[in-house]
């Protein structure tokens, strides 16, 4: 019981946007919130896990979903692998159709507030007149 206190801690509630999703992305956003919030931060379940303040930053802090796009396969490998640098993230935190869930609710909201990159910039065309 002491660590699911532990990971509530990070959660604000899960969006009623949610609602309207599939069922697989329904229980996705669900373990999401009971599983990852303490660590992780992604505003559609007031998962708040995260600091953008550098200073403020724990070993723990896992990536802010909000401003990192995901594909399914890449959060099934972290789910499996302990994250990416297999340094904090327990391995295989949830496994199966409920991996999956996590995957598909992840992949579909990560990265809502990511900034676009700034659009290549033409050498044929920098410092001409355009005549």
């Amino acid at each position: 019981m002491v660590a699911a206190g532990a990971v509530a801690c990070g959660s604000q509630g899960i969006s009623s946007q949610i609602a309207s999703q599939p069922q697989n992305v329904r229980h996705g956003a669900q373990l999401f919130s009971e599983r990852c919030s303490g660590c992780h931060t992604l505003e559609v379940v007031g998962a708040q896990g995260t600091t953008d303040n550098v200073r403020e930053r724990e070993r723990v802090d896992g990536p802010n979903f909000n401003t990192r796009n995901e594909t399914p396969d890449n959060v099934l490998y972290a789910i499996r692998n302990g994250g990416f640098s297999g340094a904090i993230m327990p391995q295989n935190i949830v496994v199966g159709k409920d991996a999956e869930a996590v995957a598909a609710f992840v992949a579909k909201y990560a990265g809502t507030k990511a900034k676009s990159p700034p659009a290549p910039t033409n050498p044929t065309t920098v410092g001409t007149t355009g005549k």
